[in-house]
């Protein structure tokens, strides 16, 4: 349970970001982020399988760029049914995308599947000469 928040925490920051960065994506409030991020991990689990059936010629095509605008269209979903959350355009929601799974990968790395925070220490390394 405790990774399920820490992720739903880490999308709604991706979500956030997205809307601060990429013109045409908008969220009302505090509580349309967590919905549209509990949304987006629904969509993600459920309608997203079936689009990447659905478009896998044109996605080996493209060598796997195609899953871009499959990502966008799955953030055009999300805005299609929260309210309070909006994308202008496929566009948008592809940038929109981009940004949210950059800041996820990003976040992902101190955080384990299990929820656990990731301590990551400092190494130093003493007596060592490096003259040949």
């Amino acid at each position: 349970m405790k990774g399920f928040f820490f992720r739903l925490i880490i999308t709604a920051l991706g979500l956030w970001a997205a809307a601060t960065i990429v013109p045409g994506i908008t969220i009302a409030g505090w509580r349309s982020l967590l919905v549209a991020a509990l949304v987006l991990g629904i969509v993600n689990a459920i309608v997203r399988p079936i689009i990447l059936f659905l478009t896998l010629p044109i996605t080996v095509l493209t060598l796997g760029l195609f899953l871009l605008v499959v990502n966008g269209i799955s953030l055009l979903i999300v805005g299609w049914l929260v309210q309070g959350f909006a994308v202008a355009g496929l566009g948008a929601a592809t940038l929109g995308a981009i940004v949210v799974g950059l800041t996820s990968w990003v976040a992902s790395t101190f955080v384990s599947g299990s929820g656990r925070i990731r301590h990551f220490r400092k190494v130093e390394v003493r007596d060592r000469r490096l003259d040949g």
